[in-house]
């Protein structure tokens, strides 16, 4: 081998393993910088207390319809226990316009907020109901189900007054 080459061979693998040690210590810079999980939380519960769900949802099989509107006014978002959170929650889609506290499970994926309902029952809904909803800045989007009926969901996320003005 010639020396030429012996000495590219070298400052490629000196680049790689320096490029290898600052991709490592970028990623432990970043994840010092993640929140903690009680941030996140006071910090999801702030933005979701007061805010408006307004969105669209649609059914499997009849995708060729056009997407039905939904909306959920949330008075007020907190933690109860655990996993489980208190939505209390005034839900409009299709004929149904009802208000009521939901406890609903949430799993966090890093900084992202997911809820997962389970085959439950609502008051006032009915039964057999699940859904996972994940949030992301200003955007919710998800899957629910009722029963063997279900499609996705999703829409953006505003405060009340925004939502109010909005609708005139």
């Amino acid at each position: 081998m010639s020396t030429a080459n012996g000495v590219s061979r070298r400052a490629w693998l000196g680049s790689v393993a320096t490029a290898s040690f600052v991709g490592t210590a970028a990623a432990q810079e970043k994840a010092a910088e993640k929140p903690n999980q009680e941030e996140l939380e006071k910090k999801f519960s702030e933005r979701m207390t007061g805010a408006v769900l307004v969105g669209h949802y649609s059914v499997v099989g009849k995708d060729a319809k056009p997407a039905n509107p939904e909306r959920y006014e949330l008075k007020k978002v907190s933690k109860f226990d655990g996993d489980l959170w208190t939505f209390e929650a005034r839900v409009k889609f299709g004929q149904t316009d009802v208000t009521l506290p939901l406890t609903l499970r949430m799993i966090w994926a890093e900084d992202t907020p997911m809820i997962a309902l389970t085959n439950a029952t609502l008051p006032g809904l009915g039964a057999a109901f699940g859904a996972r909803v994940i949030f992301d800045g200003d955007l919710y989007a998800g899957t629910w189900q009722h029963g063997k009926v279900g499609g996705h969901l999703w829409g953006t996320i505003e405060k009340a007054d925004a939502a109010k003005e909005e609708k005139k």
